[in-house]
């Protein structure tokens, strides 16, 4: 049987397309969120959080506060895992109920060999707080008696309780106050038609395999499986294999970066459709999903990013915490920027080899920065005096 092969240039527009960053915008947050699949939802705030900007980056028009509105009176969105904590389209959620039960295996099974003292009473403890009481962030429940009452990190065994049945689909994330969670019971979190759709573990495993390779483009079935993070790599594998044989997709050669070419598989549709990429300059949040896969990322463009937060100082190639900048298919560099007052501060920009950062570039970035201090609530843009680097 005779392979396609897909060329580098078609298989970035195709993968950055299904993320979101081809030409227009999602209508709508919610829209963005469902065409990505999810969300991730993380604490660093240097200029706009994660998911805030993950967002903007795909609707120009919004504002955070769209996203609490979608969680916490729409009841559009859940929060939950994936790789990491995100949130994800409602619809979801059935599906998710295999990742609830995976989750409490693997943590019940690790708790047999090391179960923190006190675990399995405060279970049924906080259970019921919940349920009498109402709603509750992690400094609400249980007490330490040798400390006090516990702050955000200190994992006392109800602590470790409240994560157990929130990772067990237990309780829910009703809301968000700051950056805290606030569980509540599920049955009164989820909407009741939700909680009523139930799939057997073969359907959700179906379902999300498609849902994944939808997303991407074009993936190995480790890929796929990485997706979501519920599904196997055995049950990617199997159902790459079923999907090939029922022609729902193609065995598809992609070439890398470097010209490698890696067997993928992919949709029908996938070679015969080029799709067409904006010019504009993006700032990227680090954990967009289009670079989520940091394996992926630099196998299929060349570029290899490394969040710095937790490198000391000196040893930082570039900063704290830097911002990927985006030009149609390709990376051109890295900002490092961060929110004072309301100045948004540009410390330094690094492009990335072979990059010149001619008049025409410097000044699409320059707008795009313009547009990214009026989404953080900046009045001006300063830049440091050495600000471009490396002769750029």
């Amino acid at each position: 049987m005779t392979v396609a092969t897909l060329s580098n240039a078609t298989a970035r527009a195709v993968f950055l397309d299904r993320h979101g960053l081809g030409v227009g915008s999602a209508d709508t947050p919610m829209d963005a969120i469902a065409d990505l699949g999810f969300v991730q939802v993380d604490s660093v705030n240097t200029f706009a959080r994660a998911h805030d900007l993950i967002l903007w980056s795909r609707h120009g028009r919004y504002r955070p506060q769209a996203l609490h509105r979608l969680l916490a009176r729409d009841r559009a969105v859940f929060e939950h895992w994936t790789h990491d904590a995100a949130v994800l389209p409602m619809a979801l959620w059935p599906h998710w109920r295999l990742r609830f039960a995976r989750d409490a295996a693997r943590l019940e099974s690790r708790w047999e060999i090391d179960r923190p003292e006190g675990f399995g009473a405060q279970v049924d403890t906080v259970l019921r707080q919940i349920a009498d009481h109402g709603a509750c962030t992690s400094g609400d429940v249980g007490v330490d008696e040798a400390r006090g009452k516990g702050g955000w990190w200190d994992w006392h065994p109800s602590k470790t309780a409240l994560e157990y049945l929130w990772r067990s689909g237990q309780v829910s994330v009703v809301r968000r106050e700051g950056f805290r969670k606030v569980y509540d019971l599920t049955e009164r979190v989820i909407p009741q038609d939700v909680r009523g759709a139930a799939f057997d573990p073969a359907t959700t495993v179906d379902a999300l395999c498609h849902a994944a390779l939808d997303r991407l483009g074009f993936a190995t079935p480790s890929e796929i499986a990485a997706f979501w993070a519920v599904v196997t790599k055995p049950e990617a594998r199997d159902w790459a294999q079923a999907a090939l044989a029922e022609d729902h997709a193609i065995p598809l050669d992609v070439v890398g970066h470097d010209g490698k070419l890696r067997r993928c598989v992919a949709r029908p549709e996938v070679p015969d459709h080029v799709p067409t990429l904006e010019g504009r300059v993006r700032i990227l949040s680090p954990f967009d999903p289009a670079l989520r896969d940091r394996s992926r990322a630099e196998w299929l463009f060349g570029f290899r990013y490394r969040i710095e937060i937790f490198v000391p100082a000196p040893q930082r190639t570039y900063g704290y915490y830097v911002f990927p900048v985006w030009e149609g298919d390709r990376a051109i560099g890295r900002i490092d920027m961060a929110r004072q007052g309301e100045v948004l501060a540009v410390r330094a920009f690094w492009p990335e080899p072979g990059v010149r950062m001619g008049a025409g570039r410097l000044s699409r970035l320059q707008a795009e920065l313009t547009r990214a201090a009026r989404f953080g609530g900046c009045a001006e843009v300063v830049f440091a005096a050495d600000w471009l680097r490396n002769g750029g």
